[in-house]
């Protein structure tokens, strides 16, 4: 079955481009998200040696050096690849190219959300990973962006009769940890967490996402200039806190999975039980 092609990723790779003039103003939330993902590292017993960071526009790479482990960077932009401290690849996520059991943690920091194969980036990620190797990734995911979504396809319908996809999907969280177990990770979790945002007003936030490389590549996006009402229209709807600010959080999923390795723990087969339930109440008797 062929993969749905959901984004443009030639306009995925120009907004990227674009973004790296202007990387340092949105510098926090990608700093938020990667202390996220590094609790989790520092959470495990495990000693990391190579590390592959997957579009962590130099924010994550250096965090991982300072812990002692060498590091490869990735990037789908070229100009983002150049901000990296480190040996950067410059590539497509979709088609990773490395060998199997090439590095013993990959850690993808707000970077795959744009990708179409979803699923066969995660095999392919299993597969460059050693054995007992571990995969870290923060994901946006629902409802990130909602208001802004359901703002501008209701000045739209109200303008135009209709509404075209201005904002990209996210999985949900369950959607997550499906993916990791069908990617065949071993005790795959995955988690929510918030990173608060808020803006004093609209025009910041639309400012950031662009500012971010985070504009519409939708394939199937409208490509006609819409109208120059649509945007304000659309901007006038988005709900205020108390103090006039627009609270627009990102919502991810801290993503966890294990290259299987014989030495994991093994859920046990049926039948293998050596105690039964009963056996266990009356014990506690």
């Amino acid at each position: 079955m062929e993969t749905p092609i959901i984004f443009d990723r030639h306009a995925v790779r120009l907004h990227r481009d674009r973004a790296h003039a202007t990387l340092g103003r949105i510098q926090p939330v990608l700093q938020a998200a990667a202390d996220r993902l590094l609790d989790r590292l520092d959470d495990t017993t495990h000693r990391f040696s190579r590390a592959l960071d997957i579009g962590g526009r130099g924010v994550t790479s250096p965090m991982l050096r300072a812990r002692g482990i060498d590091v490869v960077a990735t990037d789908l932009s070229p100009a983002l690849c150049a901000r990296e401290t480190v040996p950067c690849v410059c590539m497509d996520e979709e088609w990773l190219p490395f060998g199997p059991a090439t590095f013993d943690l990959v850690i993808a920091n707000l970077s795959l959300h744009w990708v179409n194969d979803l699923p066969g980036t995660l095999v392919q990620i299993r597969n460059i990973l050693r054995p007992d190797g571990l995969f870290l990734a923060c994901m946006p995911i629902l409802p990130t962006l909602a208001e802004l979504r359901q703002a501008l396809a209701g000045a739209e319908h109200d303008l135009l009769g209709g509404a075209s996809a201005r904002v990209s999907p996210f999985p949900g969280l369950r959607d997550c940890a499906a993916l990791l177990q069908r990617a065949g990770f071993a005790l795959p979790v995955a988690d929510s967490d918030v990173i608060p945002l808020a803006y004093r007003s609209p025009l910041a936030l639309l400012r950031d996402l662009r500012d971010a490389g985070e504009t519409n590549a939708l394939e199937q996006r409208h490509r006609a200039c819409p109208p120059a009402s649509l945007f304000p229209a659309a901007l006038a709807r988005l709900p205020r806190d108390a103090q006039g600010n627009v609270a627009m959080p990102l919502h991810v999923a801290m993503m966890t999975g294990w290259a299987p390795a014989a030495t994991q723990p093994q859920p046990l087969k049926p039948g293998q039980f050596t105690t039964s339930l009963k056996d266990a109440l009356d014990d506690g008797e």
